[in-house]
C-alpha cells in the first residue's frame, strides 16, 4: 500500500518532473516591454492601469464585500481561462490586480491582453437593449464603483 504522500515512479512516467524546457524556451522568446513602452501602451489602451514596481496594476473600488468578491471571481475566471494568473490583494471595498509574466520576468503581451479582458468584463454595463442593468440610486444593489 502506498502512503498518501508518497510519489510512485509509475505515476510520474511521462510526467515532467523538471522545469519544462519548452516552457523555458517559450518564455525566453516572449517579448518583454521596457518601461517607456509599457507607459505609452497603458496611456493608449488601459488608462486606468499603471506600471509600478515591475507590475501592471489596477485597483477596482467596490461598494462592499459582495462587490469585492464579484470582482475577484470574475478575474479568477478570466485568469484560469487564459492560463495567466495575476496576483491580487483585496479588502472590504477594493481589489488590486497585479499582472506580470513570471516566466519572462517582465511585462509581455499576455499581461496587456489579460488586463484588457479584465477591464472589459469588470467595467461592463448594459447600454440599450433588453438588459436594464443594476438599479441606480439604491445602495442595496450597488456593488462596483464604475469609472466615469
Amino acid at each position: 500500500m502506498c502512503n498518501q504522500h508518497e510519489v510512485r515512479p509509475d505515476v510520474l512516467q511521462g510526467v515532467a518532473t523538471e522545469p519544462n524546457e519548452g516552457n523555458r524556451q517559450m518564455a525566453e522568446a516572449e517579448r518583454v516591454y521596457d518601461e517607456t513602452e509599457i507607459t505609452q501602451r497603458l496611456q493608449e489602451t488601459l488608462p486606468h492601469w499603471k506600471y509600478e514596481g515591475g507590475w501592471l496594476r489596477r485597483t477596482y473600488r467596490t461598494h462592499s464585500w459582495k462587490g469585492t468578491l464579484m470582482v475577484v471571481n470574475a478575474v479568477g475566471h478570466l485568469a484560469e481561462a487564459a492560463w495567466h494568473h495575476p496576483d491580487m490583494t483585496l479588502s472590504y471595498a477594493w481589489v488590486e490586480v497585479r499582472l506580470m509574466t513570471h516566466t519572462a520576468k517582465g511585462i509581455t503581451d499576455k499581461d496587456f491582453e489579460l488586463a484588457a479582458k479584465i477591464e472589459e468584463v469588470v467595467q461592463w454595463r448594459p447600454v440599450g437593449g433588453a438588459l436594464e442593468g443594476t438599479p441606480k440610486g439604491d445602495a442595496r444593489f450597488a456593488y462596483i464603483k464604475y469609472d466615469g
